[in-house]
């Protein structure tokens, strides 16, 4: 594994950052994709751009970049292309069940990113359309008609981000958190809710870079059990977070977990042994990288970092 030591996240990050930010401005519009006669309506585009642009830490388009980039060397403009595609349908897809988690039905939160939250600020029939169309403007990015990405791959990334983002992931997890709102949830429980909700897409997002990269075996389980153990300690600094900082830190209304009587990490172990667990699955992901046998993983390795060590 490449040492960290020397290695500038922020100087790394500039470059995928600015490539991703691009692309979401150049897909999410009301310009007809390829294939197609017309191109969305206005106002719909605009509560779309409104939820996906000019806010939030990419961090799920970073660990796809990182991902391919540690998995694969050289990189041909196909594979480049197939991995901006994943970035920005990872971003599409988190970015939609923010919209839809902070409705009424759901959280009824009305800040993000610092912001209004799209219900807020448009409407919820708005709100609802909003989330629906960059969920399948995420498949649409994955499955382009000019062949620059191989079928076999458009159906592996496919199927990689629908598990991840469906019942058995993200929105399983959601629904798992709603049900036990006021419920007194084990340690097993709790990170089972955990690792689908957050955690799911997040192991999805290493696991699109590494597909798109052609990893090895090995690799890829080891990709995926670090991307598990960063899943889980996202949470569980997120946990931690809502009762340690301020919503002008976060960009999001802070202490709404216990306000909501939800099961947290913090709830469950108490402040100082929560910071101790992300401590603990921070070590294992950087174990399951160096079991990668990858060269290139200073990036993923600071990721890791950064999402432990983080102030909002």
């Amino acid at each position: 594994m490449s040492t960290a030591a020397h290695f500038s996240l922020a100087s790394w990050s500039l470059a995928p950052l600015s490539l991703v930010e691009d692309a979401l401005s150049h897909w999410v519009t009301t310009d007809a994709l390829p294939g197609q006669d017309w191109g969305a309506p206005v106002e719909l585009v605009q509560s779309m751009r409104y939820a996906v642009l000019d806010g939030g830490k990419r961090l799920r388009p970073l660990l796809v970049m990182a991902a391919f980039e540690a998995a694969v060397a050289p990189r041909t403009d196909g594979q480049k292309n197939a991995a901006l595609r994943a970035a920005c349908a990872v971003e599409l897809i988190h970015a939609y069940s923010l919209v839809h988690d902070d409705m009424p039905c759901m959280d009824n939160d009305v800040l993000r990113r610092g912001k209004p939250t799209v219900h807020v600020q448009f409407g919820e029939a708005a709100a609802l359309l909003a989330g629906d169309a960059l969920q399948a403007l995420a498949f649409e990015l994955l499955t382009p008609a000019d062949g620059s990405v191989p079928l076999a791959l458009q159906g592996r990334l496919c199927g990689l981000l629908a598990r991840a983002a469906g019942s058995t992931g993200m929105a399983g997890g959601q629904a798992i958190d709603l049900a036990s709102v006021g419920s007194v949830l084990d340690e097993q429980a709790l990170r089972h809710m955990h690792r689908l909700k957050t955690g799911a897409l997040l192991q999805a997002s290493v696991a699109l870079g590494a597909a798109c990269g052609e990893a090895s075996d090995q690799a890829q389980r080891a990709l995926n059990a670090f991307g598990q153990a960063l899943g889980l300690a996202f949470q569980v600094v997120d946990d931690v977070l809502d009762v340690t900082a301020d919503s002008a830190t976060l960009g999001k209304t802070a202490g709404k977990d216990a306000q909501h009587d939800k099961p947290t990490y913090v709830s469950l172990m108490g402040l100082e042994r929560s910071q101790r667990y992300a401590q603990d699955l921070l070590t294992q992901a950087h174990a399951a990288l160096l079991d990668s046998g990858l060269k290139d993983t200073a990036a993923l390795a600071a990721l890791a970092d950064m999402v432990v060590h983080r102030s909002h």
